[in-house]
């Protein structure tokens, strides 16, 4: 009975954590560049005394899906979209560099570059700051130029440059801000053949239906096994009736 009930217990509480990572997925399904989680069910034999007759499911990450997002135009000019597989440099909350696709960039109220979550934007020199500007572009390689308020379009000056890079996907892992960060704590340098393109903006790489699917599928599981578990409390409840009866 002991076997039975400990199956149903794992089964359910599994399920619930699988439901939990895809519906941070489905909750992301309109944001900029993002990534979606890969998670599954495994099954795990209880070692111990004996025989291995116990099993449990166990759900586990098994990384992110790095296939691009859909290309949405926009005509912003400080919405960009990176190139292959690379990444625009960003500081974390903790100050430090973290990496991202996303790219719907704005000027912060502080006068920073940063994206829509507000993660400040590095350049050459760390975060980028804009200064009072009537126009601003971002070129291919990520240079930003400006116009100075009140002056002439042919004054356009090149400001800074964005940072971008190009990092090994099997060495980098996300954090629970979204961003992600080399698997060694180390910072990646700057990768000129990595382009931009302005005005363009990456949706998230998130299939809705399928997500919405794995919801049910997901619910589907947890009813099973919390069904077990009122099965194996019925089985008890005939067991010890049978045994008073016989006593």
């Amino acid at each position: 009975m002991d076997r039975f009930v400990y199956l149903a217990m794992t089964g359910a509480k599994h399920s619930m954590q699988a439901q939990q990572h895809t519906s941070h997925n489905l909750a992301n399904v309109n944001t900029p560049g993002f990534r979606q989680d890969l998670d599954q069910l495994i099954s795990q034999p209880v070692q111990g005394p004996g025989y291995a007759s116990r099993v449990y499911s166990s759900e586990t990450s098994v990384g992110h899906d790095f296939r691009p997002g859909t290309a949405m135009a926009t005509g912003r000019d400080l919405d960009v979209m990176v190139s292959d597989k690379g990444m625009i440099a960003v500081q974390a909350a903790d100050g430090n560099e973290a990496y991202t696709r996303r790219g719907d960039l704005r000027v912060s109220s502080m006068g920073l570059l940063e994206n829509g979550a507000g993660q400040p934007v590095m350049g050459e020199n760390g975060p980028v700051a804009i200064p009072p500007a009537d126009k601003i572009e971002i070129g291919t390689d990520g240079t930003i130029s400006i116009v100075p308020t009140g002056q002439p379009p042919e004054a356009m000056a090149v400001l800074d440059r964005i940072k971008l890079v190009d990092p090994d996907l099997e060495q980098l892992a996300k954090g629970e801000d979204g961003l992600f960060r080399q698997t060694n704590g180390e910072v990646l340098p700057g990768d000129a053949r990595i382009q931009l393109n302005s005005g363009v903006l990456e949706g998230s790489n998130v299939n809705s239906v399928e997500a919405l699917v794995q919801l049910i599928d997901n619910a589907r599981q947890f009813e099973t096994h919390v069904k077990m578990l009122s099965l194996a409390e019925e089985n008890d409840a005939s067991s010890s009736r049978l045994l008073r009866m016989q006593g």
